[in-house]
């Protein structure tokens, strides 16, 4: 049996995986994050402990037999999120994770800088972690000077776990220190960011062994001695390890809390200016795209909470779908990264009329945040990007129409798999599987089982393109605004 611990923002999950990969049992634990100042989001690492160790536990009390027979744990999580350990390894401070806004000034000095975007593949996005660095250097410096190590968010729990310090590359290559192309730090990068190779911890691929699980956690878990943590991977990463998103021409998006574009791409193709994420894949010698945008079902969530109606009665309210609405909406609640890369850009509606109602409003955010994967694709094909047809996955496409939508605006096939648990937990099981027992990647890391294909409507797709043109036209324009 093998174990995948999957540390998200708002809570962590545990899957009990079968030597086949099938899921036996899952198990989660809520988190919340602190917001102390307006654009500040922190979580107390301690709380992640507390939250893994209470999915673990439920696991070990519903099935205390296959739990003594685990061989080994993979690991996924929260990309960019910095755990600042002194020599002594206490916890400095709270974690600063991925959507804190609070170094864009440093993001953008740091991303200024002669060979960052070229050794990183990356613009510097004020998530990252080495503009966090660079803050606390300047607002934090007596903290900043007793800085031994730094880890992300997931490797905090494999040094919980194992007593190990390490990372692996595709969570690393989120930092904006690591040499994306070589996976290997880079000294330039580091010490543009006032960082030394001796913080960093040793890197790993994601089916690296971190260490053998520690034997008083073994015994309180009802797990077996000998229990070997794998390295694992980035969320996002782990997530195309669960669906089976490792070569070229593979991918997904994901209609979740942010919205996911993700590509996966057999070498090393960046285009920073472009605003696309180029990144170390979990699995050795691979490296994946994603076009990202910040609010996806948030977008959505946030329509249900102003007018106090359910998110889905506000997508059952949609009918059939038909052509665009003329209202507009522009999902840049929290700002934008692709293709815009734009903190302080907020959204907007356009074209608002008094006879218009709550599902016309509802009509324009699902097609504003279509339209805003939409502009992702071209960012990942402009890239060389070569994507027919995918995977469709999140709680935003239990809505049929907007799924429906979403294929049509992006013009692409999207898959719907059968229900089941995949994902970033599932990826990280079968990290393990593969850490464990060397087993090939490609057979272990399978396509889920697809229950349906959505095509784009042929009937629309004109109809829907020039809607996107419009959508597109209005970044400029609104960002003209004072």
């Amino acid at each position: 049996m093998f174990i995948g611990l999957d540390l998200g923002t708002s809570g962590v999950r545990a899957v009990l995986v079968r030597p086949d990969g099938s899921v036996l049992a899952s198990a989660e634990s809520g988190l919340f994050a602190d917001h102390p100042y307006p654009g500040w989001s922190e979580q107390d690492p301690a709380n992640w402990v507390s939250a893994a160790r209470a999915a673990l536990v439920a696991l070990a009390q519903r099935h205390p037999l296959a739990m003594e027979q685990v061989a080994g744990v993979g690991l996924s999580g929260q990309m960019h999120g910095a755990v600042l350990l002194d020599p002594a390894g206490v916890v400095l401070r709270p974690a600063i994770l991925w959507n804190d806004g609070r170094s864009h000034g440093e993001a953008a000095e740091l991303d200024a800088m002669a060979d960052v975007r070229d050794l990183s593949g990356n613009i510097v996005f004020p998530g990252f972690t080495a503009p966090k660095l660079l803050w606390l250097a300047r607002h934090e410096p007596e903290g900043f000077a007793r800085v031994a190590t730094v880890l992300l968010p997931k490797d905090y729990l494999a040094w919980w776990l194992t007593g190990e310090i390490g990372t692996e590359m595709s969570d690393a290559a989120g930092t904006a220190w690591l040499d994306v192309g070589a996976r290997d730090w880079s000294d330039r990068l580091l010490k543009v960011g006032g960082m030394r190779r001796d913080q960093m911890p040793d890197l790993r691929e994601g089916t690296g062994i971190v260490g053998p699980l520690r034997p008083d956690l073994a015994a309180e878990l009802g797990l077996p001695d000998g229990v070997q943590v794998v390295a694992g991977g980035a969320d996002n990463a782990a997530a195309a390890c669960g669906v089976g998103a490792l070569a070229e021409g593979d991918g997904f998006v994901s209609l979740g809390t942010s919205g996911v574009l993700f590509a996966a791409r057999n070498g090393f193709y960046p285009d920073p200016a472009s605003a696309v994420h180029t990144f170390c894949h979990a699995v050795p010698g691979r490296w994946y795209q994603m076009g990202v945008i910040l609010a996806a079902t948030d977008s959505l969530n946030w329509l249900a909470r102003i007018t106090g109606v359910e998110a889905a009665t506000l997508t059952g309210e949609l009918g059939a779908l038909g052509a665009p609405g003329p209202m507009r909406f522009l999902p840049y609640l929290s700002g934008e990264r692709t293709p815009h890369n734009d903190a302080a850009m907020r959204g907007a509606f356009l074209h608002l009329d008094i006879a218009q109602t709550r599902t016309d409003l509802t009509r324009a955010v699902v097609e504003g945040v279509s339209f805003a994967l939409r502009d992702s694709l071209d960012a990942l094909r402009a890239t060389g990007a070569d994507l027919p047809r995918l995977l469709a996955i999140g709680g935003g496409t239990r809505s049929r129409y907007w799924v429906e939508l979403l294929a049509t605006v992006l013009g692409l096939p999207l898959d719907l798999p059968e229900q089941g648990d995949f994902g970033a937990a599932l990826g990280a099981a079968r990290l393990a599987i593969c850490g464990v027992t060397g087993a090939d990647p490609e057979q272990v890391m399978t396509r889920p089982p697809i229950a349906e294909t959505i095509d784009p409507r042929a009937d629309l797709l004109d109809a829907y393109a020039q809607a996107h043109a419009d959508f597109a036209a209005s970044y400029p324009k609104l960002k003209a605004l004072p």
